[in-house]
């Protein structure tokens, strides 16, 4: 049997298209997943430091800050967050993590800050996740009266399920990279602990071995004769 390469690729053009039409309300749902309306940011929050952040909100608009510090010192940092005309709307000093949820009352520019000037030597490692309103839906007629598809609700199901798994995901990071930073702490102390106590059993071992040579040693001593 011979093949026409031509109709083989017409053929698969075909079942490719409507294998696609098929399943475009499931390739929309993935594109709708991967729309996150939040900033997420990791950063080295240096001693005697600030850093601010900005976000234009719309009045009206559902918003919540998470913040936490991940590494250095006692793991507390200064935070403050001031709506468009300078009023502080959350303030607060060395905290190790916090949730703040808010609405905002004015259209314009929100900054919130992350402060380490009380600490002197010590820089720290934050973690913050600003989100601003709700995900968008998965499907643009999903609050239409009728009832959703026996696919789309499975695709809904999917998508609530994965958001708690990047929270997860997120939330147990933090908790790991914590972790790594006071167990790598904790191993440097024990090395420079271990480097003094070895110095100091050498040089104890060598005022021990000097002391018992000076109670050995023979002394000379010299008699002076005096002439009448």
């Amino acid at each position: 049997m011979i093949l026409n390469y031509a109709d083989v690729a017409h053929v698969i053009s075909q079942r490719f298209r409507l294998f696609f039409f098929a399943n475009e309300r499931v390739l929309w749902a993935q594109l709708f997943c991967g729309w996150v309306l939040s900033s997420e940011l990791t950063f080295e929050l240096p001693d005697n430091a600030k850093q601010c952040f900005y976000e234009d909100i719309i009045i009206g608009t559902k918003c919540t800050l998470e913040f936490q510090v991940v590494t250095g010192g006692h793991y507390d940092v200064d935070c403050r967050l001031e709506d468009p005309e300078g009023t502080t709307l959350y303030k607060e000093m060395k905290k190790q993590y916090d949730s703040f949820t808010f609405t905002a009352a004015k259209n314009g520019t929100y900054k919130f800050c992350f402060s380490n000037e009380f600490s002197t030597f010590t820089h720290k490692t934050v973690y913050f996740d600003f989100q601003v309103g709700d995900d968008p839906p998965l499907f643009p007629n999903e609050n239409r009266v009728t009832a959703l598809t026996q696919m789309e609700s499975a695709c809904v199901s999917i998508h609530e399920a994965l958001k708690s798994v990047i929270d997860y995901q997120t939330h147990f990071r933090l908790r790991e990279a914590q972790g790594r930073s006071r167990a790598e702490d904790l191993n440097t102390r024990v090395a420079f602990w271990s480097i003094g106590e070895a110095i100091i059993l050498l040089v104890v071992s060598i005022s021990q071995v000097v002391l018992l040579r000076s109670f050995f040693s023979d002394k000379k001593t010299t008699t002076t004769r005096v002439g009448s």
